[in-house]
């Protein structure tokens, strides 16, 4: 990559100032779990979903080589990997559903994966939706075009909000970038701590913040997914490494705490468990909704722990150098698609929200 210089820019410097000050989302998970209202962290199921992880990383069907090779991805060599990478997290939000609503499906896929066949599929089409001269002036009718449904029918969730992220993060490009987000990952020169804060600080979209007892506290789960995303798209190699990808948590959303519950390393009170049960929706950054991410963090940094230890002691000829949270996040998620079907009787909270 060219080496970028951007350019001071008065205006954004005055709002880095004006903001609340807050923790790194792993500080912030200790904050949230040292005073906990309605969520408990139980020590022994960490460690029963650690030896489900260990196995995991042993046989090697947990590996950084297994995010690139999914069909939907781009190659490594792909010129234009970074940005596509980009949009599709700067997408990547609130694909949740009513139980009595049609789910949003692409070529089959939902969530996720229905985001990179849609996009792929613009692509095909000859849409440049990668661009940001394009998708900096997008139109609603646009988008809703290139995420239509399998069904033509079925939109997906809060198409107005994601018009919206794609027209900020787009002029922000243009105006300071030279329209490219790899242009932000030069920037960084290599430093997950310091992609994490021109993301945070440049595109408010991705800023996930929230507070906890008064208390500024930072999840920053889309912000960490993408840093996260370009460090397993390329193996922690080239363009994906990052001298300090530890600093990088799981992200934290709504699928996750399922697996956690189903292990026993995480529980509600009475209290939580009956909102979600009754499908309530629970706002953003509302102290219900907080503490189960923040929570979720904090189970995460624990499990690396014990996972690394239980390496050391009974697999020493095992790498551990990709042992960390964003790893262990792609267990998690991809344990929850796999058995959806077991899963689906745990109650996750809903939110409506950019942030995931």
């Amino acid at each position: 990559m060219k080496k970028f210089i951007r350019q001071s820019n008065d205006n954004s410097q005055n709002m880095m100032v004006e903001r609340k000050v807050t923790v790194n989302p792993r500080a912030s998970a200790v904050v949230i779990t040292n005073s906990p209202k309605h969520v408990q962290v139980n020590r022994n199921g960490i460690k029963k979903l650690s030896n489900e992880v260990v196995n995991a990383i042993v046989t090697k069907e947990l590996d950084v080589s297994n995010f690139s090779q999914n069909q939907h991805h781009p190659k490594p060599n792909d010129k234009n990997a970074i940005e596509w990478i980009f949009v599709i997290d700067t997408l990547n939000f609130c694909f949740w559903t009513p139980r009595d609503a049609t789910k949003w499906q692409v070529c089959g896929e939902t969530g996720y994966f229905a985001i990179c066949a849609a996009i792929n599929r613009a692509q095909n089409n000859g849409i440049d939706i990668t661009n940001a001269q394009y998708y900096s002036k997008i139109t609603i009718e646009e988008l809703s075009e290139i995420l239509r449904g399998d069904d033509n029918e079925t939109k997906v969730p809060l198409l107005e909000e994601r018009v919206k992220c794609l027209h900020e993060v787009g002029n922000v490009l243009l105006e300071k970038y030279d329209g490219k987000f790899e242009s932000c990952l030069v920037e960084a020169d290599h430093s997950a701590r310091r992609l994490l804060r021109i993301i945070t600080d440049e595109f408010p979209c991705y800023r996930d913040e929230a507070e906890w007892n008064g208390i500024g506290v930072s999840l920053y789960k889309r912000a960490q997914i993408l840093i996260g995303d370009l460090w397993a798209f390329f193996g922690g190699q080239g363009d994906g490494w990052f001298e300090d990808i530890d600093y990088i948590t799981m992200f934290a959303d709504y699928r996750v705490p399922q697996v956690l519950i189903h292990f026993g390393a995480i529980s509600y009170d009475d209290y939580l468990m009956k909102l979600l049960q009754e499908d309530k929706i629970l706002e953003n950054g509302s102290p219900e909704e907080v503490e189960i991410r923040g929570t979720s963090i904090f189970i995460v940094e624990e499990l690396k722990k014990l996972v690394i230890q239980e390496l050391e002691t009974h697999h020493p000829a095992v790498s551990r150098t990709n042992v960390n949270s964003i790893l262990l996040d792609h267990f998690l998620w991809d344990y929850r698609r796999r058995y959806s079907k077991a899963l689906e009787h745990i109650p996750f909270h809903k939110t409506f929200g950019i942030y995931y």
